[in-house]
This record gives structure tokens, C-alpha cells and sequence, in this order.
């Protein structure tokens, strides 16, 4: 890979202002305790004082996603994370397979350089465990529900030596829920609005002692604004921990969610029977220790997932004879321990192993002997090391480097690298280079025409610099980032010998701005905005090249109210041949407390009625409107 010295300042990350802490286990010095803006676990595994890092990272708190009253995560996401975007094609729903939305990118990093691509090269981690399809490689959208997460921490560049494959263009963690405080909550809210749409959750929280525990149930539907474009979904999630002791405490969590999907087609070529029935799974164990000094985990992690697609036929077409099916599983060990060895030193050293793998077969509907299509298995074993050191009160050293075995690819060296610079009057300039790299998938090797069992690893190399500071004894926050990426052996389905082929021959030059501000004006008033403009020499879909958030929120009294505008320009919704779109999105939401446990609320979607697609062929919805309740006791 040809790579040239890069020079750039970037205003990274601003971090919000929601969650504030007093002081931190891994502070500058070891033996010093120093004020800190927001402790992250995403950037070393190990909760960390941001301003150590040098990897920007955005952090979206409980408060942002509660005022959104969204069952997915990733609208809000996408919203609130400068540089990211998610794709849509309707209400509510993103769908697998035909025609799924919810292809997701960082940088212009994640779906690769084609139409039609799933995310391989952004990496999604529940409470750090990655979370992907077993077959395909690619994570289920409308399994990361809201009802999950007590914050999302969101790595805006590549995390390859601590999250290995699919890692390459960054990370989406979504750390999960608990009870910090004695007693118990419970939380109910149902809403209904435009196209017959309903959303429902429960949640129930319990601490006693040492013991806690959450429990969430949710059932969301909607009709659709297309015909044949229904979306059903129910789920529940469990998760309960105990301390076994000042520095040892154990974790164990489920989640479980099944989906109804519906896919018209685009609206130039219709489709008819295109139905989804999906099941995902996750399990997860985890024991953990904090001594302070030095602390660490040991986890168990479980995926599954049950497939069941009728892949439908367009006019004129004879409805297909069979029904594609699949199952696939994910299972992982992961250790990590991180400890302070001497004055101004963290070192952090971790195992990942994963087994995945998975059947997929056609099952037809006259009665005919099942054709399997894949039935794979792979490995991964990796080891790596994260140095950080405090060479001085203002300056922080970072350095990395993983070693990731696969039983198909071969062997991949990861390096990384980063100074933080502490300016005065709470400024910092931040610098890094990374490395990402991606694995190929069982999909592209062994699945479907295009298939090649000789492909190799795609990889990048990134470059940032930032800059950042908060004034107002903290009220004000704002960073500008700049930053370049260059990457080789994309996978791209080619001709050979007349038939398509994936090889690795694509190629990744971007280059982009990202810049971030938030003040809070009073205790009733805040504000916040955030902007990226990407440049790509090789173009991509779900990538546009502005991108722009403004948001502003009130609570008074009984009365919280929330608006925002969001501005995209020049997306990508096709490559083949170029085709982008534009468009303003309004949306706003008000609430007004009842009672001391009642809410009652109500949200507004594409207040301007505009008319936009982002998956080509798909037009959204015009303006749409949801109201309903809040319990809480």
C-alpha cells in the first residue's frame, strides 16, 4: 500500500455533556486522581479517561436515544455521530437480503465499493463482543434495539488491534443497561402514529445489595408507507450481575428478537412475496476484576441466527419453487487484563478467539431433497498489546499491535499508533495512524456465483490529527477533525473468463472533515451540532458527501422538547452509474409530564414533507407523526 506523510488538524470528538465523573481509575498519573469529561471502555477495553486517547471516539448518552423514542438505535445514531451514516427505505424496519437497508458507513468505510454490498468493514460490539452475521459477515440492523443500551460508543476510524476483522473503518459499541442505585424502576411506553404504526417496551430494573438485574420486552409494527412493505418485530432482553467482591463481580446477559419483513421492490421494478422471517440470538458470560491498579475480563460470548427468506418474483416471473434457509452461529473467548506497571503507564494485553460458521440451503416447496449452498466453519485466534504512556503532563504516548491467525486466510499484523497533547485552558491536539483490515467473509469465498476461496484480506491505512476544547467550565464543547484513508484489496465482484468473480482489486482514497459543537445555555436550554464533508476518489453507496446535524433541547417544569435538522447532500445511491441525492429532514418531539408517573408524549418525522431516497428506488415517507405514554414507577 502507497501511503504519503499527511499533515492535518482535526477538532476531534467533542464529548457530550450528559455524563460528567468526578475522577477516574486511570488517571494521567498512577497515583494521582484528576477530573475527567467522559471515561470510554470502547478505546482499550478497560474504562479510560478519553483525553488519554488518541482515536477520536462519540459517545450518545441515555438521554439523547430516551429523547428520540426510537426502537432502533441507529436512527439517532446516525444523527448524532458526524461521519456515520445508516441507510432507510421506509417507517420503521431495515430488512435483510433484496433490497435491506441499514447498510452502514464511517468515512465512506463499511460496505465496500458496490451496490448492494452488506456492511463487512464497520464492526458492531455488544459490550465489546462483535456481533455479525456467521455466514454473511455483516450485522443485522434490526437487531440492535434501543431498549439494550445504556450509552453507544462509536470509534470514528479503524480499531483492528483490538477488535481484529471488520474492524477497519471503526467501531459501534453499545454497551448495555443496569441498576446503579438501590431499588427498583420499571418503565412502560406505547406508542401509535401514521401507517398503522405501534411501539411498545417494558423495562424493569432491580438492585439489591450486590445483586442487579434488567429485563425488557418490546413489540413494534408498522404497516408501511408502500404497499407490501409491513414490518413486525418482538424481542426481550435479560441481563444480571452480581459482586462477588470490592474488586470481582460476574455478568450474564440474553437477548432474543424475531422480525417480520416485507419487501415491495423499488418502484420501477416491483416485486411480490419478497418476506423475511429472521430470528437472532445472543448469550453472553463475563467475569470481571478492578483492582484499581489493574483490571481485567474474562467473557463467553454465543450469536445465532435463524433465516427464512422467499426471495419473490416480478411480473411476469413464476414464483420461485423454493425458499432459502439458513442457520449460523458465532461463539467467542475473549481475556483481556490491563495494569499499571509504573508511573504515567497503562498496558493492556488480550486472547480473542471466535468459531463461526453456519448452513445454508434452498428447501423447495414441492417436496424435492433440500440443496445445500455453504456449509462452513472458521477460526480466528488473535493476540495483542496496547502501550500507553504519560511522558510528561502534557503529552501521551499510545502504541499497539495485534497478530490475527484465520484458518482459511492466513496470519494479518495490525500496528496502530497516537499522541494526545493536553493544551491550556482544556484544549487537545490528538494524532494517529492505524491500520484496519478486514477478513473475507464465508459469503464471498463459498457462497453464490461470485464466490472465490483465494481471496485475501483487505486493508487501509489511517491518518488523523484533532483538535478539541471545552470552555465555560465545560458548558461549551467543540473539535474540528481532518483525515485521510488508503486502502487496497477491496473486494469487488469482476469478470473472469466471462462470469463474475469477487477479487481483491478495488481501492480506497478518502479524505474528510469533521467538525463538532455543544453549549449548554442554561439548565433549560442546550444546543448542539455536528457536520462531516467526505471526499471519495472511488465512490461508494450510504456515504454522502455532507452531512449535516443542528439540534436544540428544552426542560422546564413538566414540559422536555427536542427539534433537529438534518442536511445531506450528494449521497450516493447508486454507482452503477453514479446517481446521489439530497435532502432536509425536520424532526421534533415534545413531552409533557402528567403526573409523578406519567409521561404523555409525541413525535414528529420529516416535519417538510420531503421527498428523498436513499436506497435507489425506495422513496421515504412524507412527514409522519407517532404520540403516546410514558409509565414510570
Amino acid at each position: 500500500m502507497k501511503t504519503k506523510p499527511i499533515l492535518l488538524l482535526l477538532i476531534g470528538s467533542m464529548t457530550p455533556l450528559c455524563t460528567l465523573h468526578p475522577q477516574s481509575r486511570d488517571t494521567l498519573h498512577g497515583d494521582e486522581v484528576h477530573p475527567i469529561r467522559e471515561v470510554v471502555v470502547t478505546g482499550t477495553r478497560s474504562e479510560t479517561d478519553l483525553r488519554h486517547l488518541p482515536m477520536t471516539i462519540s459517545v450518545v448518552g441515555r438521554a439523547q436515544i430516551e429523547s428520540r423514542r426510537q426502537p432502533s438505535l441507529l436512527p439517532t445514531l446516525a444523527e448524532q455521530v458526524p461521519g456515520l451514516f445508516i441507510t432507510g427505505r421506509g417507517l420503521m424496519g431495515y430488512g435483510v437480503s433484496t433490497g435491506a437497508a441499514g447498510q452502514m458507513t464511517l468515512r465512506g468505510i463499511g460496505n465496500g465499493n458496490e451496490a448492494g454490498n452488506p456492511t463487512t468493514g464497520l464492526l458492531v460490539l455488544i459490550d465489546g463482543h462483535p456481533q455479525y452475521m456467521g455466514l454473511m459477515g455483516h450485522p443485522i440492523a434490526d437487531a440492535y434495539q434501543s431498549m439494550l443500551a445504556d450509552r453507544v460508543e462509536v470509534v470514528r476510524g479503524p480499531a483492528s488491534v483490538l477488535y481484529g476483522s471488520n474492524a477497519m473503518g471503526g467501531v459501534i459499541n453499545i454497551v448495555t443497561r443496569k441498576m446503579r442505585e438501590d431499588g427498583v424502576r420499571t418503565a412502560i411506553r406505547a406508542g401509535y402514529g401514521s401507517y398503522n404504526t405501534l411501539q411498545t417496551e417494558a423495562t424493569n430494573r432491580v438492585k439489591a445489595g450486590r445483586f442487579t438485574s434488567v429485563a425488557t420486552l418490546s413489540y413494534n409494527r408498522t404497516d408501511g408507507h408502500r404497499r407490501d412493505m409491513a414490518f413486525d418485530q418482538y424481542g426481550g432482553y435479560v441481563k444480571l450481575g452480581y459482586e462477588l467482591g470490592e474488586a470481582w463481580d460476574v455478568w450474564a446477559d440474553v437477548n432474543v428478537t424475531h422480525f417480520d419483513a416485507e419487501n415491495p421492490g423499488t418502484v420501477q421494478a416491483p416485486i411480490y412475496d419478497n418476506d423475511s422471517h429472521i430470528t437472532r440470538g445472543m448469550t453472553s458470560f463475563a467475569l470481571r476484576n478492578d483492582y484499581g491498579t489493574t483490571s481485567g475480563a474474562l467473557s463467553f460470548f454465543y450469536n445465532w441466527g435463524r433465516h427464512k427468506i422467499n426471495d419473490g418474483y416480478s411480473a411476469g416471473e413464476t414464483p420461485p419453487d423454493y425458499r432459502f434457509n439458513s442457520r449460523d452461529r458465532m461463539l467467542g473467548v475473549s481475556w483481556y487484563q490491563s495494569a499499571t506497571l509504573f508511573r504515567g503507564n497503562r498496558l493492556t494485553a488480550g486472547v480473542d478467539y471466535q468459531r463461526f460458521g453456519g448452513k445454508a440451503w434452498n428447501r423447495y416447496i414441492d417436496g424435492q431433497p433440500d440443496r445445500t449452498t455453504a456449509d462452513e466453519t472458521m477460526d480466528e485466534v488473535a493476540g495483542y498489546v496496547d502501550f500507553r504512556q504519560t511522558l510528561a503532563d502534557w503529552l501521551t504516548l499510545d502504541a499497539g499491535i495485534r497478530i490475527d491467525r484465520h484458518s482459511h486466510v492466513g496470519t494479518e499484523w495490525i500496528p496502530q499508533g497516537g499522541l494526545s497533547f493536553r493544551l491550556p485552558r482544556d484544549a487537545q491536539i490528538k494524532a494517529m495512524a492505524s491500520k484496519g483490515f478486514r477478513f473475507p467473509t464465508i459469503r464471498e469465498m463459498y457462497m453464490f456465483p461470485p464466490q472465490n476461496p483465494d481471496l485475501k484480506p483487505e486493508r487501509l491505512m489511517s491518518y488523523e490529527l484533532s483538535y478539541s476544547q471545552r470552555l465555560l467550565r465545560g458548558a461549551l464543547s467543540y473539535g474540528v477533525a481532518l483525515y485521510c484513508i488508503d486502502g487496497e484489496n477491496m473486494i469487488m465482484r469482476v469478470p473472469v473468463d466471462g462470469r463474475p468473480m469477487n477479487v481483491n482489486t478495488g481501492k480506497v482514497r478518502n479524505c474528510g472533515v469533521e467538525a463538532e459543537i455543544a453549549w449548554a445555555i442554561d439548565a433549560a436550554w442546550s444546543v448542539s451540532a455536528n457536520y462531516s464533508w467526505l471526499h471519495m476518489k472511488y465512490p461508494v453507496v450510504a456515504a454522502p458527501e455532507h452531512k449535516l446535524y443542528a439540534g436544540a433541547r428544552f426542560s422546564r417544569g413538566r414540559w422536555n422538547a427536542s427539534t433537529g435538522i438534518q442536511y445531506v447532500r450528494n449521497l450516493y445511491t447508486s454507482v452503477s452509474p453514479d446517481t446521489t441525492d439530497s435532502f432536509v429532514l425536520w424532526n421534533a418531539d415534545v413531552s409533557f409530564r402528567l403526573t409523578q408517573w406519567l409521561e404523555l408524549f409525541a413525535r414528529g418525522e420529516n416535519l417538510l414533507a420531503q421527498r428523498y431516497e436513499i436506497n435507489a428506488g425506495y422513496p421515504m415517507p412524507k412527514a409522519t407523526a407517532l404520540g403516546g405514554v410514558n409509565i414510570h414507577f
